[in-house]
């Protein structure tokens, strides 16, 4: 089926959290043509469910002795060494100014009697430096202003379209996009750069944080584009979700991290610590080490409960108003947090990997950049430092936009024609099968033989499909994304951060390098030769 419309800009991004709109603002800024494009509505990205807030060393606001060396330091340490130095260094020596330039177009973010800013403390750092609003509810007021301020500067925001392909040029740039709008009608954008911030791949996991969209569309689109992906195998669980029951799917409410920060314990049913002795920061280890932990203790039973642990809050006296969105979510079923203990459970959060870009979003690709969760900056290394990823999106985004109106003033990117595009083909797995035998054997333990039966059955199970609607996107994305993961981890013979082997239990130095992932020209992801990324990130 060929593209029945067309429009044009210099710059399409794809995605509406805080990457996207932060890069949008900025272009427009710039001068720049931009037509910003989402599957969904604005706002039912990943952005507005963030709680904790953004980790930032603002001048004159933070604890005594706390410096943005130390930030950089706690997040190396929680990268378990496959953080970017250079990456880790420029994107939070760019977060004050990131963070001012937020509050400048309208965010607003919990403040004491004085003015300055409060700031709670998560696990992996040694600060108190995290910077909130509305006390859990700081994704929703960050989406609410960049959405208002995209209104306001007539930013174009193209709702219920799904970018399905890369469109190229007879030279093999990217030119523009291939989307579906909401009746399944393709169309193409035209523009010498498309920049995706299209977030994660939550869904492929039976439980996780992430709303519905989060399906790895952007990942399976950049791979399909030639662009090389790196830390795929490095899924960020959170430790704590509300537990709603056995079987839960689908987005679960979380528990913000921060109450940890506060005060909170995590027990088990007979009333132990579940942290005790485990890491020397306890409840605030690193979200890896408190994911693995729980995971360990629930295989154990204690007290006949294999499925979930508690969240012990009791002791925080204004549990309602520092942290209303999780006190909400607990009693709506029926938990009172003030005299209740709240069971929790890890569920898929965060992915650590993705396509490899520089801090300034280019990729391999000529014409295609990726910044926020889509993108592999090196960052986060083998697991996500706690409040780290709204910076990266406000600091990327900024940077991103700044590099298409460079590359389109030197003649890096201009405006081509573009090889007329056909809907692809792609292999298909039942979404509801993927997610199960993810779940099961490629989660927060894995070992050889769970993932060789996953291989299996997405071998056996996939069928081709056209991608003529935005559920086939979906499914295809999610498909591709999983065998990238699997063979990722099935490499990588070793425990390090997220990735967790219960049949390679310690960490390897061999294994302290990224492993890079492409795509063969029959569409299937294979690990690639790291001299394929030298200069790219």
């Amino acid at each position: 089926m060929a593209a029945r419309w067309e429009a044009r800009a210099d710059l399409i991004v794809v995605g509406t959290g805080v990457a996207g709109l932060t890069a949008a603002l900025r272009a427009r800024e710039l001068g720049l043509r931009v037509l910003v494009v989402t599957k969904a509505a604005g706002d039912d990205g990943n952005t507005r469910w963030a709680q904790g807030g953004v980790a930032v060393v603002m001048e004159d606001q933070h604890d005594p002795g706390d410096s943005v060396a130390r930030h950089i330091e706690d997040t190396l340490t929680a990268g378990a060494g496959l953080c970017d130095d250079v990456a880790v260094t420029t994107i939070i020596t760019d977060g004050p100014q990131a963070v001012a330039r937020l509050r400048e177009r309208g965010a607003v973010f919990d403040a004491k009697p004085d003015g300055l800013l409060e700031r709670t403390r998560e696990g992996g750092h040694s600060a108190f430096r995290v910077v909130h609003a509305g006390g859990d509810a700081t994704g929703a007021e960050v989406e609410r202003a960049l959405l208002k301020a995209t209104v306001d500067g007539r930013v174009p925001l193209l709702e219920n379209h799904v970018a399905v392909d890369a469109v190229k040029t007879p030279l093999g740039a990217v030119g523009g996009l291939l989307v579906l709008d909401g009746n399944g009608v393709p169309g193409v954008l035209t523009a010498p750069a498309v920049l995706l911030a299209t977030g994660g791949i939550g869904q492929m996991y039976q439980a996780t944080s992430n709303p519905s969209v989060a399906t790895g569309d952007g990942l399976a689109l950049a791979l399909r584009a030639g662009a090389l992906a790196a830390d795929v195998e490095f899924i960020q669980f959170h430790p704590t979700v509300l537990y709603t029951g056995r079987g839960a799917r689908g987005r679960c409410p979380l528990v913000t991290e921060a109450v940890r920060g506060e005060g909170a314990v995590l027990i088990d049913a007979t009333g132990a610590r579940v942290m005790k002795g485990v890491h020397p920061l306890e409840d605030l280890a690193p979200r890896d080490v408190v994911a693995a932990a729980i995971t360990r203790h629930m295989a154990a039973e204690p007290g006949g409960v294999d499925d979930h642990v508690f969240l012990d809050a009791t002791a925080l006296h204004d549990m309602a108003s520092r942290f209303p969105t999780v006190y909400s979510a607990c009693v709506s079923v029926g938990i009172d947090p003030a005299v209740d203990p709240i069971p929790v459970a890890p569920a898929a959060h965060f992915a650590c990997g993705g396509v490899v870009s520089t801090v300034d979003g280019r990729t391999g690709v000529t014409g295609l950049y990726a910044i926020g969760e889509v993108a592999r900056t090196g960052l986060h290394g083998a697991n996500r430092l706690a409040s780290n990823s709204l910076l990266e999106g406000l600091v990327c985004g900024t940077r991103a936009a700044e590099a298409v109106a460079a590359d389109l003033a030197v003649g890096l990117i201009a405006p081509a024609r573009a090889v007329d595009p056909v809907l692809p083909t792609a292999p298909v797995a039942d979404r509801d099968l993927l997610q199960r035998v993810m779940s099961r054997y490629a989660a927060i333990g894995r070992d050889a033989e769970g993932l060789d039966v996953v291989g299996s059955v997405l071998d056996v199970s996939t069928v081709d499909k056209q991608l003529e609607s935005r559920e086939l996107v979906e499914d295809a994305a999610l498909t591709l994304a999983a065998r990238a993961l699997i063979a990722a981890a099935q490499e990588r013979t070793e425990s390090r951060g997220c990735h967790v082997r219960t049949d390679h239990t310690s960490r390897s130095e061999a294994w302290q390098r990224s492993q890079l992932v492409r795509l063969t020209p029959t569409g299937q992801p294979v690990l690639a030769d790291p001299v394929l990324a030298e200069g790219v990130a």
